[in-house]
């Protein structure tokens, strides 16, 4: 049975606060544009919010290391990596919107490459007369 986000949070992080400070060491300039409320804080944020921002920040600074790499990637996929229009367009982006866009993009790479690449069907044999056979025969 799945843990409800409170037993998660005391489980991974014991409290509340330990989770914003996992949440707030990840959130550097690199991985994180600041669309947070300064006044309020990230310790108004619900629970489950807080542990899928947590495991975003720490997916994308294992694979990629930096949001300027996850938007290259993204560009090599797509095939636009030469767009700068495109990549300002998902500078602005936040984190987890460009992890989305990774997951579609690599998705839509793998079928691409699957689909360019068709599987080798054996012919099949077609049954010939005694008179054609030999004339095949006699060819070869």
């Amino acid at each position: 049975m799945k843990k409800t986000p409170l037993a998660e949070v005391k489980d991974r992080f014991e409290t509340k606060e330990k989770l914003v400070e996992a949440v707030e060491h990840l959130a550097t300039d690199e991985l994180w544009i600041d669309r947070f409320n300064e006044d309020k804080g990230l310790l108004r944020v619900s629970n489950q919010k807080l542990l899928r921002l947590y495991a975003i920040l720490t997916e994308v600074k294992e694979r990629f290391g930096s949001r300027a790499k996850l938007i290259d990637t993204i560009l090599e996929l797509d095939r636009r990596s030469k767009d700068q229009g495109l990549r300002t367009k998902y500078a602005t982006f936040p984190t987890p919107r460009l992890l989305d866009l990774f997951r579609s993009a690599s998705r839509r790479h793998k079928r691409a490459a699957a689909v360019a690449e068709p599987t080798k069907v054996p012919k099949k044999k077609t049954s010939r007369s005694k008179k054609a056979q030999a004339k095949v025969r006699a060819q070869a």
